[in-house]
């Protein structure tokens, strides 16, 4: 049971984006270099690199720094900081898994609601986010399609680059959320419209909130799926749009991020 709790709480145990930084960190510690450190973890060293520029970003105090020259030719060194990071992680870790087995012994607890309250956690700033499953992923030269189906049936394509799929290690099957800012939603009610939008969704008008300028609607695709658009108030009368209205919702695949 333990495995199966850990599954739906911080997943200290599984190849999440967390315990790939941090092993990618162990691996510049022991290395003193990025190519090699990559190769250890798995990751491509272009997407070693934006890892470390990320956690850079993301701390106050960066975490690892380039070295140049020396007879070695310069390298790559974990700061004091980024030391402590590796410190604190494996004490979280373990004070983790002493955690799940004591919760082990619990037979009234319930996996999905465990992961549905952790879901409910997530505080970002998009209005839509979406459950769903990963179908297909197409790899192109570029980047690649998420396709993923939602409870309602509906499949959302997703354009994310290749170093997004590493980093999640998104597979066909995975739980996922899509998220999407309500002002990247378009709607139109010609149901037949063409467009060049991946995406385009059919429903029912369940939900108007007017203001001066911008208004949102709510739109029902069904079996509780709701895409919110955020709208001019002027492109809201120019619609005529109304409660129980069948209209189409249009978003770009690139406005469309999945999280995991």
């Amino acid at each position: 049971m333990g495995e199966t709790l850990s599954a739906g709480l911080m997943q200290f145990d599984k190849p999440a984006l967390l315990e790939k930084r941090i092993k990618l960190l162990e691996a510049i510690l022991d290395c003193g270099s990025i190519s090699t450190a990559a190769k250890r973890v798995g990751l491509s060293y272009k997407t070693a690199w934006e890892a470390i520029d990320t956690m850079n970003n993301l701390s106050q105090t960066p975490l690892v720094i380039r070295t140049t020259g020396g007879s070695g030719g310069g390298g790559t060194t974990l700061t004091p900081f980024g030391k402590e990071m590796i410190e604190n992680y494996t004490l979280l870790k373990s004070e983790y898994e002493r955690f799940i087995h004591n919760l082990s012994s619990i037979s009234t607890l319930n996996i999905e609601h465990i992961k549905h309250l952790k879901r409910m956690s997530m505080q970002i700033s998009a209005r839509n986010q979406l459950m769903g499953k990963v179908a297909h992923i197409k790899h192109g030269t570029v980047s690649a399609e998420v396709s993923m189906v939602l409870k309602s049936g509906t499949t959302l394509i997703s354009n994310i680059t290749h170093s997004a799929i590493e980093e999640l290690n998104l597979c066909v099957g995975d739980e996922v959320v899509g998220i999407i800012k309500a002002s990247s939603v378009l709607l139109t009610t010609t149901l037949d419209i063409a467009t060049s939008a991946r995406n385009k969704l059919t429903g029912l008008v369940c939900d108007v909130k007017r203001g001066e300028i911008n208004s949102q609607v709510s739109l029902d695709i069904g079996d509780g799926d709701v895409i919110t658009a955020t709208i001019t108030t002027e492109s809201l009368e120019s619609l005529a749009l109304d409660v129980n209205q069948k209209i189409c919702a249009l978003i770009k695949s690139s406005s469309i991020l999945i999280g995991k």
